[in-house]
């Protein structure tokens, strides 16, 4: 894709903007490159179009691993001559420590470490436990007044948290959750695409931002991987390194990468405005924007049927418990 191309964008749910469909996370990709290299990907991402970055500072529960990754991005984007209009950036809050560790103080950590005076959306965290969710939406609705961020969206939450979030936010004339970023891919279907998340899809209340896409490497060769990577939810690792194989023959077939097999059946799903994906090398980026050319030549029908049997969580929750 050339730089005069238009990368394609869809609408992040019912009153979120418009967002380029290929999005780059922040764990575990930022500090595992050459910081000139991480200068270079930030400025090839502004020349496809796809500068949309997902970028959290993990300090708390399963991420307190004190990471520099959101240092070392926003001293890249500046190095690499952005202005703050050419990108987008998607913040994290977390639920691990709320509310002792409250959403201000996240939010006002979080925009100092990356060197921004704001975010333009933020993905609130998963959590254990109860949610005081009336709570949640009032705080979020707290940061939107104070002008760090206008769209919000959730991560992994359970079905009924989501439901109350939708309905407090309308009853009290707040803004409500616009996208949820799930777990979703060639072998993790379930929740994405099951009875609970799939009809709020469909009636237009959310949109989908597909991450874990590629199971933290496995789905893309790396079979044993020397990092930490997402939560196995429903115990089905084993099997989905198994099904690599499969994976790489239907890519073949294709003539195309395990990695635009995986971004292309993401994005033949309506529901999903784009897919997040942790990319430590532009090669790897390149590779990846060859997705949109791959779905626009085979079709979402032919390539949702090509991968049907590579569904593995079907035994999986669907709403969201673990």
């Amino acid at each position: 894709m050339s730089a005069e191309q238009s990368f394609p964008r869809r609408g992040l749910g019912p009153d979120g903007p418009d967002v380029p469909v290929l999005s780059l996370g922040s764990w575990n990709t930022w500090d595992r490159m050459d910081f000139d290299d991480a200068v270079s990907l930030v400025a090839r991402a502004a020349e496809l179009g796809c500068a949309f970055f997902d970028v959290a500072h993990y300090n708390m529960g399963p991420h307190a691993e004190n990471a520099r990754t959101d240092l070392i991005f926003g001293r890249a984007v500046r190095e690499a001559g952005l202005a703050r209009a050419d990108w987008q950036f998607c913040g994290k809050l977390w639920l691990w420590d709320y509310p002792g560790t409250g959403f201000t103080q996240q939010m006002k950590t979080s925009l100092e470490r990356v060197g921004v005076e704001r975010a333009d959306m933020v993905v609130v965290g998963d959590y254990f436990g109860d949610l005081d969710v009336e709570r949640v939406v009032a705080d979020v609705a707290e940061q939107i007044d104070a002008g760090r961020f206008t769209t919000w969206g959730v991560n992994n939450w359970r079905y009924p948290d989501l439901r109350a979030a939708l309905d407090i936010a309308r009853e009290r004339g707040l803004v409500p959750p616009s996208f949820a970023q799930l777990k979703y891919g060639l072998v993790r279907r379930s929740m994405a695409e099951g009875r609970y998340y799939a009809p709020l899809f469909e009636a237009g209340e959310l949109a989908l931002q597909a991450s874990d896409v590629f199971e933290g490497g496995i789905l893309v060769g790396n079979l044993r991987p020397d990092r930490k990577i997402g939560a196995d939810v429903g115990g089905i690792r084993e099997r989905v390194a198994e099904s690599y194989g499969e994976v790489r023959r239907l890519a073949d077939a294709f003539d195309a990468s395990p990695a635009q097999l995986g971004i292309a059946f993401c994005l033949a799903n309506p529901a999903t405005a784009n897919v997040l994906v942790g990319v430590s090398k532009q090669a790897q980026l390149e590779d990846n924007v060859g997705a949109i050319a791959l779905l626009e030549r085979v079709g979402a029908p032919a390539l949702r049927q090509a991968v049907a049997d590579l569904w593995l969580d079907r035994d999986v929750a669907a709403d969201g418990t673990w």
